[in-house]
């Protein structure tokens, strides 16, 4: 699953990060690394972009991103 199919309050932790060169190093310099929780807090009306909440900040990314960060959802809150 990835990052992109989360609703708003569901949160997941990251397994893997897809993209290549400026784009995977960006999502990894912005703290989207794997092993990471990450919980969507927020999605614009119209899905685009994604507020994220990870590492005790907010972080909004744009969802053709998040469709690159593979998740495995997390079952315990």
């Amino acid at each position: 699953m990835t990052l992109d199919q989360l609703k708003p309050g569901d949160s997941g932790i990251i397994t893997s990060i897809g993209g290549q060169g400026v784009l995977r190093r960006r999502l990894l310099d912005m703290g989207l690394t794997p092993r990471t929780k990450v919980t969507v807090r927020k999605v614009a009306p119209l899905g685009d972009p994604i507020e994220l909440f990870l590492r005790s900040y907010v972080l909004t990314i744009r969802q053709e991103e998040a469709a690159k960060i593979e998740i495995k959802e997390d079952t315990k809150e």
